[in-house]
């Protein structure tokens, strides 16, 4: 910018020189020095036009560098309630439990998890591979250089996956012997059925469909589903994550079994066997069929449930916003964000 501005005043002194010379009667030598004069002028606005692309291009180097550098600034944390299995789950594969930041913000379901990350660009948090990541916003991230998709959590490379577990309540604790009987046939079809283990999967459940039997097959031992059962409502709790596998599961078994009615009313792990086999089985939110997207613990009895067990596998993904660079994350560094050793991007992005 010195030597630009050297070069101006020089420019300006000579257009000064050769003013006073056209004032003196310069003739055709005072000519041909205006000309010159008009050269000079454009070379130096050709000289002006170059410096400035140049420093366009200097800025524009500097963005990039930034841009690849990664994220920058604080992280801001979000993580599961108390009552979550995703919470538990991925607590115990990054081997945190009981160390979680204080800077934490708790949210109560994979929805709201989606929801609040997907909208906040600082933010990191993890939620069920049955998330619609594109709808909410979301970068699914891998793990340890593995990307979280049903092939590889079913050959195991990808490790941040749990199961989702349902319960039954006990034989004889319904409404009714017909409510009972289809909760049985519920059950056989969400976990040994072709058709129910599509539904599962087509709602982003990790499960294996060559491993099953056909509902054709199956369904004569539960002559329940041939009769109308529009009066029958089955009502679930617990887990959020299995939401969508399960809404899955019932709508594919409405039609071929009488059109009964449901009420999905998930809470909370926590919850699942509590409202089926605990405390709250007789109270206002009770089920007949409870769901863990975790083992049930050992204070968790399920040994008096008609049938309790696995239905289906689920990866558990850190996310961050779609706009976010960092979308690897160790163990280690996932550790480090989530007790709060690291708390900001660019300290991950190095």
């Amino acid at each position: 910018m010195k030597s630009l501005k050297k070069y101006l005043v020089a420019i300006l002194s000579l257009i000064m020189v050769i003013s006073a010379v056209a004032a003196c009667g310069g003739g055709s030598e005072t000519q041909e020095t205006e000309t010159t004069a008009e050269e000079t002028v454009t070379e130096a606005e050709k000289a002006t036009d170059v410096e400035k692309e140049t420093e366009a291009d200097t800025e524009a180097d500097t963005e990039t560098d930034s841009d690849a550098d990664g994220k920058m600034g604080q992280i801001n944390v979000y993580t599961r309630d108390a009552a979550s299995g995703t919470r538990e789950g991925f607590e115990n594969v990054v081997d945190f439990k009981d160390q979680l930041t204080d800077n934490a913000n708790e949210v109560a379901s994979n929805g709201e998890m989606a929801t609040q990350v997907g909208q906040d660009a600082q933010a990191i948090g993890y939620v069920s591979l049955t998330t619609d990541f594109e709808a909410n916003n979301l970068h699914p991230a891998s793990y340890e250089g593995v990307e979280p998709t049903v092939d590889n959590v079913l050959d195991g490379s990808y490790l941040l996956n749990r199961p989702f577990c349902y319960t039954t309540r006990a034989a004889g604790d319904y409404e009714s012997d017909e409510l009972e009987q289809l909760v049985k046939a519920f059950i056989v079809f969400m976990t040994e059925s072709t058709e129910g283990k599509e539904a599962v999967l087509s709602a982003g459940g990790i499960v294996d469909v060559e491993d099953s039997t056909s509902w054709d097959e199956l369904k004569a031992d539960h002559p329940i589903v041939d009769q109308d059962n529009s009066g029958l409502t089955i009502t679930t709790g617990g887990s959020t994550s299995v939401e969508k596998t399960l809404v899955a599961a019932l709508d594919a078994f409405k039609p071929l079994a009488g059109n009964f009615e449901t009420v999905v009313n998930q809470t909370g792990s926590s919850d699942g066997w509590a409202r089926t086999l605990g405390d709250d089985k007789d109270g206002p939110n009770a089920s007949e069929i409870g769901f863990a997207s975790r083992n049930f613990k050992d204070e968790e009895d399920t040994s008096d449930a008609i049938s309790s067990g696995k239905y289906c596998d689920d990866a558990i993904v850190t996310v961050v916003e779609k706009t976010n660079s960092v979308v690897d994350f160790t163990q280690q560094q996932l550790f480090d964000i989530f007790t709060g050793a690291v708390t900001n991007w660019e300290d991950i992005a190095k």
